[in-house]
């Protein structure tokens, strides 16, 4: 087995983690604050909500489709930097919304908080794919993968240093993330290159980060070739579960306020101990899938033995509305969550397992787009439920959310029985 003798690789990971810990800070306060909003300051109704998170959802979708292909066309370094400035405009823009724009001012800046935060993974994952060798990259997708529940987790922190129960000071929390986003554009167009023409990357950690991947051509690969394969929809299947983790994401508030009366300050701590297990999940499985490789196992068995595992763990969270406890409903979603980011962390890792690293960014925005749409439809049957029936609408919610795992598994699997490594011309 080859032996790396640098680390380097280490520090782009380390930039990764950080912008997907500015992604998620942006995108989860409004789980945060939503209760918030509604009850005190806009006074919308779940279907207004849903409405909001439909939009983001809709950008998302789009925006997963043109930033994937954007990002392989122009590269990590260019995609991220204009991902990112995109995002953080459009998350700053929140704080000019008056009472008067009601939902629809909220809807529009979350359609274009969408379309930037789109390019956050595709870019992420196509630079672990460039940047590490396949045995390392599970683990490397589960520790940048981690920034998403480190932002979760100070998105409340933020939230409760500055505004009060009653909505007061809510703008402010919607621009904590503009100075640091600009910090790391700076950062990463001063130290982002390729491995190959990285200045500072020895030829020995270069070798060992090209040990397990063949050698590709410049040649783009056009949408359609992509768009014939079986591999890449059975990688978008397992990819629809985003729909589950995008609910967690910007429902659980709302569902722990109407279940249990939870407010802004008792909100922050169940939020932050469900983030902190997917924080745990989202390392611990990208670790597990990389030790068996490592231990002998083929990458085939490695990942899908780990999504097995994960399915399984996530499958009780069926049962959140049936315990009568908060703590217990908090307990199965926090396990749910750690479940979803290691599956998450094998699900992305798959892409390059699979595709040549030329593809991973389109291949990637392709599977997304489908989970959004998937979080759409959803979204859509969840507001009118939850506006006409109440918390039934809940109870379905979590139903899909636990079954969904196995079902996309079982099926993904039938499509692509093993993972055979397509070339840089999409053939086996």
């Amino acid at each position: 087995m080859e032996k790396s003798t640098g680390s380097y690789r280490w520090r782009i990971l380390a930039m990764l983690f950080f912008a997907t810990t500015i992604n998620y800070i942006d995108r989860s306060i409004i789980n945060v604050l939503g209760p918030t909003l509604r009850n005190h300051v806009f006074f919308w109704t779940d279907k207004d909500y849903a409405h909001i998170t439909i939009a983001f959802q809709v950008a998302y979708s789009i925006g997963l489709l043109v930033m994937g292909r954007f990002i392989d066309k122009y590269g990590s370094r260019i995609g991220y930097s204009v991902s990112i400035a995109i995002w953080s405009l459009f998350g700053m823009l929140h704080a000019c919304i008056t009472k008067s724009m009601g939902w629809i001012g909220f809807a529009l800046a979350r359609f274009g908080l969408g379309f930037g935060e789109s390019g956050n993974f595709p870019a992420a994952v196509k630079t672990v794919a460039e940047w590490f060798p396949k045995k390392e990259r599970a683990l490397a997708n589960g520790l940048f993968n981690a920034g998403s529940n480190v932002g979760a987790i100070l998105a409340p922190l933020i939230v409760l240093l500055i505004v009060s129960n009653d909505g007061k000071h809510w703008q402010f929390a919607f621009l904590v993330t503009g100075f640091l986003s600009l910090l790391w554009v700076i950062l990463w167009l001063r130290t982002y290159r390729k491995p190959e023409s990285h200045p500072k990357l020895s030829a020995s950690e270069l070798k060992y980060i090209n040990s397990d991947s063949a050698v590709e051509n410049s040649e783009k690969l056009p949408w359609s070739k992509l768009f014939r394969v079986k591999e890449t929809w059975a990688f978008a299947i397992l990819k629809s579960t985003d729909a589950v983790w995008l609910f967690y994401l910007f429902w659980t508030g709302f569902f722990l306020n109407r279940e249990f009366g939870l407010e802004l300050n008792g909100l922050a701590l169940p939020l932050m101990v469900i983030y902190i297990a997917a924080d745990f999940g989202s390392i611990t499985g990208g670790w597990v899938s990389s030790y068996l490789i490592k231990k002998g196992g083929s990458i085939n068995r490695s990942r899908k033995i780990t999504l097995l595992v994960c399915a399984l763990i996530i499958l009780p969270v069926v049962f959140a509305t049936q315990t009568g406890s908060q703590w217990i409903a908090i307990s199965l979603i926090a396990l749910a969550a750690a479940g979803h980011q290691a599956w998450s962390a094998n699900v992305m890792t798959i892409a390059s397992d699979v595709f040549p690293k030329k593809a991973t960014a389109s291949v990637i925005g392709i599977g997304g787009m489908v989970g959004y749409s998937l979080s759409v439809i959803t979204n859509l049957f969840l507001g009118n439920i939850l506006t006409t029936s109440g918390r039934i609408g809940y109870v379905y919610a979590f139903v899909f959310a636990g079954s969904l795992y196995l079902i996309t598994l079982l099926v993904s699997h039938l499509m692509m029985p093993k993972l055979t490594p397509l070339d840089e011309n999409l053939k086996k």
